[in-house]
């Protein structure tokens, strides 16, 4: 089987390609700058389908032109701020004869230079580009150095509403330091590499939430793989990395390979497919008929946490996933997407699993295997260059008959999302509002272990942690954001609520915690969302965020969040204040 692969990776490898960019990594508030220039445009952005992400930089480039070419309404200066700032982020990609690019606050063309460049670079050779800590340009290699750092120091104030729990107050802190790196060679091959080191002290409801995915709060990180406990109070510390390659062969079909994360979705959240959960290896194929359609082949290797080692082993078993998401633009303003998702757990990876344009249910039933089949639609629609609706629907186990009797049959496991943004609203020029609902009824993404698997080794997780939404499955949500940007002044407020059902003991499994074999259920029928015992969350999360230079943000956050349960213990308000300094580093939303 590696052989074939090798064979495979050898020939794709050898066909003429063309020029490829790298991605641009997954961040959120980077994405809203983008998904609102595809909103304004009324119309999909010509280089890219954007319920797959990440987004490559030369795509980007491409709708920021396209915008500015057939403007539309007036706009904001903060639009002129925006263009700017996403235009010399990959100022490789831009044309340097490029006639349309504006000055963000005099709304003149710019006097004649190259894209991107610095007004004074510092030391003779650093920052030569804006976005460009250190950059090296010749006909053969393309080359971007940059460090991350994220600096901060907080403070979590926790209380209780039982006698057992009294007001407890611990200082928070993050310190990361990493590099970036990224670039093409001959412009035929992009690459991408980012390693960090991180220690850190996370608030009370994280640690409480790894308690329950990793089985130890002072020892897990949301998002990352391997931690170790940090000092006596509770801290972390961690590496982070994420690498890859990517090159384009016959012409329509992009190959990328290496260890990160995808999602798949137009939400705040994905109940398809994620960035929650830590990097992992995968091979990525897109293929691009025209502008209309888009197919993207993953498989990815998948780290299970939860089958035993044996005595002296230290090597974490693995398990696969193969994801087909077939998009569509049916027309200028409606999208559609079709999921498929098979989770496996084989000594190796099971190559019938690699055709890239069968059902994946067909071939688990022909092999009489018991891995685990969802399916999924998504769909979106843009109107009125303000406005975009957007839906998912994943449907891990389905029986019409079940449902129409309406018992509660737990056999009826999916999950569903409906949403919808709204920019410069109320003619506000850069407000934006966001609202979604999202549910998942109980053992969706769950899975049964047998005595020839291991257990976990089929349920939708990675190292102990969803693939999907953070909470799991058996939950309700409400959601609702305000963005508010003034140049280089962002201010983000998320609103929501949460109802989910928690376990009263470990051996007990009312279908919310998805590392759960389902076979363990409390009972077959009169299943509900939030069985179990009921926790209901209410939470503010403000942040204001000042870029003092390009992709350097000082920035404040607070955050109140309000846990009720039937579990008196369980029942605290957290509340968390912190201030940071970010350097080419994506804020992470913490919101669970």
């Amino acid at each position: 089987m590696r052989c074939n692969v090798y064979v495979f990776c050898c020939l794709l490898l050898s066909l003429t390609a063309r020029a490829q960019s790298p991605f641009v990594p997954l961040n959120a508030d980077y994405y809203h700058l983008i998904d609102r220039l595809e909103i304004r445009q009324n119309r999909w952005a010509d280089g890219f389908h954007s319920t797959v992400k990440p987004y490559n930089r030369e795509s980007i480039i491409q709708l920021t032109d396209s915008l500015l070419s057939h403007p539309g309404r007036d706009f904001s200066d903060s639009d002129y701020f925006n263009f700017d700032y996403l235009r010399n982020d990959s100022w490789e990609w831009v044309n340097p004869r490029d006639s349309i690019r504006l000055d963000p606050f005099t709304k003149y063309v710019r006097q004649p230079g190259a894209p991107g460049d610095s007004r004074q670079p510092v030391l003779k050779h650093f920052f030569h580009k804006k976005a460009d800590f250190y950059n090296l340009q010749t006909p053969d290699v393309d080359l971007h150095i940059n460090p991350a750092v994220y600096v901060g120091f907080g403070l979590d104030n926790r209380s209780g509403q039982s006698d057992e729990l009294t007001s407890n107050q611990r200082m928070l802190f993050v310190n990361t330091r990493g590099l970036e790196i990224r670039g093409s060679i001959g412009r035929k091959l992009g690459f991408y590499t980012f390693f960090s080191d991180t220690q850190a002290s996370y608030p009370e409801y994280v640690r409480q939430y790894g308690k329950i995915y990793s089985g130890d709060s002072t020892n897990s990180a949301p998002g990352e793989g391997f931690v170790k406990p940090f000092g006596s109070s509770g801290a972390v510390d961690y590496l982070s990395a994420r690498g890859y390659i990517t090159f384009n062969a016959l012409k329509v079909i992009n190959i990328q390979f290496g260890h990160d994360r995808n999602f798949f979705g137009n939400g705040f959240r994905s109940l398809l497919l994620s960035d929650n959960s830590p990097p992992y290896l995968f091979l990525k194929l897109s293929t691009r008929l025209g502008k209309r359609i888009q197919y993207t082949n993953l498989f990815a290797s998948l780290q299970n946490k939860q089958a035993p080692l044996p005595k002296g082993e230290h090597l974490i078993p693995q398990k696969f996933t193969a994801i087909h998401h077939l998009s569509i633009n049916l027309n200028d303003h409606m999208n559609l997407g079709i999921f498929e998702a098979e989770v496996f757990s084989r000594d190796r990876f099971d190559i019938s699993y690699l055709n890239p344009i069968i059902l994946y249910r067909y071939v688990e039933s022909s092999q009489g295997s018991a891995d685990n089949a969802m399916i999924g639609i998504d769909f979106k629609a843009n109107f009125l260059s303000q406005f975009m609706v957007y839906s998912q629907i994943m449907i891990d186990e389905f029986r019409l008959g079940a449902l129409r009797e309406g018992r509660g049959d737990w056999t009826n496991k999916f999950a569903v999302q409906v949403g919808g943004k709204y920019i410069d609203a109320f003619n506000v020029p850069n407000l934006d509002l966001q609202a979604e609902l999202n549910l998942a009824r109980p053992f969706t993404y769950s899975h049964e272990s047998t005595p020839s698997v291991n257990s976990g080794q089929t349920n939708y997780a990675h190292y102990n942690q969803p693939l999907a939404h953070p909470l799991g499955g058996n939950f309700l949500e409400g959601i609702g954001i305000v963005r508010y940007q003034q140049k280089r002044l962002t201010a983000n407020g998320i609103f929501g609520l949460m109802m989910y059902g928690a376990d009263p003991a470990p051996d007990i499994n009312y279908g919310g915690n998805i590392l759960k074999d389902y076979n363990g259920r409390i009972r077959d029928e009169g299943n509900f969302i939030g069985q179990g015992r009921k926790t209901v969350i209410t939470y503010i999360d403000a942040r204001a965020s000042y870029m003092i230079r390009h992709n350097i943000f000082l920035e404040g956050r607070y955050l109140y969040r309000f846990q009720d349960s039937q579990y008196r213990p369980d029942r605290y308000t957290d509340q968390v204040a912190s201030f940071a300094l970010r350097w080419n580093i994506p804020y992470r939303n913490l919101v669970f």
